[in-house]
């Protein structure tokens, strides 16, 4: 890899992992704000927020995995052993 696509793959981890912090960040407001609302309108009685508490922490979970997880960069011998796999199927 040359350094102008070194650099493209790094901005777009960069990216990637500032839109996950981004995203727990308003995963934490909404939990809070459904929290809130439950609280004043039915305290003691069914925590119906964990339903979009818990759907949005799956999605922070997969998030996750998409940013940091492993084989996140595409290299060119990649794509190749990709190509002969392609041509031999």
């Amino acid at each position: 890899m040359d350094d102008a696509e070194l650099r493209a793959l790094a901005t777009k981890r960069i990216k990637a992992r500032s839109d996950f912090y981004h995203y727990l960040w308003v995963w934490l407001g909404v939990s809070i704000l459904l929290t809130v609302i439950w609280f004043l309108t039915t305290p003691g009685g069914y925590f119906w927020p964990a339903w979009a508490i818990g759907g949005m922490g799956i999605a922070a979970f997969f998030q996750a995995i998409s940013v940091f997880g492993p084989g996140g960069v595409i290299t060119d011998s990649k794509i190749d052993a990709e190509v002969e796999r392609l041509k031999r199927g």
